[in-house]
């Protein structure tokens, strides 16, 4: 909150719901675009949501989402 103006945008990508538990040997936390949106608070207002699916060099499957927030105030 301290570093976006009122008026702002935020874009953020992370693994999806559905995404792989673990990458480079740590667990990582998954998010829906809700959930994520929830991270950020009120003052936050989820503009758009995008899902990707990308296939690593050795062939597995990754979903990743995308959210790109609004400070509103």
């Amino acid at each position: 909150r301290r570093a976006v103006r009122p008026g702002g945008f935020v874009l953020v990508a992370t693994f999806a719901d559905d995404g792989p538990t673990r990458c480079s040997g740590l667990e990582v936390d998954r998010y829906s675009p809700d959930a994520l949106h929830a991270e950020f608070g009120a003052p936050f207002r989820l503009i758009a949501s995008e899902r990707e699916e990308r296939v690593t060099p050795v062939g597995v499957r990754q979903a990743f989402v995308y959210c790109l927030c609004r400070m509103d105030s």
